[in-house]
């Protein structure tokens, strides 16, 4: 198979490279990715980038240059829910736009994108696999909805007004309904695991840095061991 592993930070792919070596680096578009053998299938890691834009822009670039399999896509995120804390996992089965407002132009709920889907469902046989192995593991997580948006949310202000739109949602961040909204459109499977970073609110800034990294080690941990297990 080929797997592409996406990330939005250094910070997060440095803990992949400890477990894959003698990687060869490949230029797609404007976004280096390193290529590993692992198990007999092509691994493709690379950044995202921070936001949407450059989300999309790089998984399409990799996506129009190699067929791609399955699409892994770890990272952090931001509390939405009481029951959602720090260093908890989620895996996503739907992403939206908490920052698309369309409701005035046509028959669209909030999130969605005009000749979008309203929520873009994760719901394919992979991730039911991916999603047994964390069972099998006895990991915990959450499944639910989480949202996305081109800003950081660290105030209390910011994060009611995500809730009252979505009340469902889990989580918030910035990459991760850009990379469903291609996935959707290039066919390919999405596993996107989301680990909470902070609380998305008044505490967020000093939450991020301190969590970030034990977050992200934690989602590579668990992905690279994935991928020993896979047939």
């Amino acid at each position: 198979m080929k797997i592409a592993i996406i990330v939005p930070m250094e910070i997060e792919a440095e803990y992949y490279r400890k477990y894959f070596h003698s990687g060869n680096k490949e230029m797609f578009g404007s976004t280096v990715f390193e290529h590993f053998c692992v198990k007999g299938n092509d691994i493709y890691l690379g950044l995202s980038g921070i936001g949407k834009v450059q989300a999309a822009m790089n998984l399409t670039s990799l996506l129009s240059r190699v067929e791609i399999d399955l699409i892994l896509m770890t990272g952090t995120a931001g509390s939405l829910a009481a029951n959602v804390h720090r260093e908890d996992l989620l895996l996503v089965d739907a992403f939206t736009y908490h920052d698309a407002h369309n409701t005035l132009a046509g028959d669209y709920v909030e999130g969605q994108i005009p000749g979008e889907p309203a929520e873009f469902k994760l719901t394919s046989p992979e991730r039911n696999k991916f999603a047994a192995f964390l069972q099998a593991e006895k990991v915990p997580y959450q499944e639910g909805l989480v949202v996305t948006g081109d800003a950081f949310i660290g105030s209390d202000e910011q994060k009611t007004i995500i809730k009252q739109n979505f009340p469902t949602a889990l989580a918030v961040e910035m990459e991760g309904a850009a990379f469903a909204q291609v996935a959707y459109h290039f066919n390919k499977p999405l596993v996107a695991m989301r680990a909470i970073s902070d609380n998305g609110n008044d505490d967020a800034n000093s939450d991020f840095d301190q969590f970030a990294k034990k977050v992200g080690a934690k989602a590579a941990k668990l992905i690279c061991a994935y991928l020993e297990k896979m047939n």
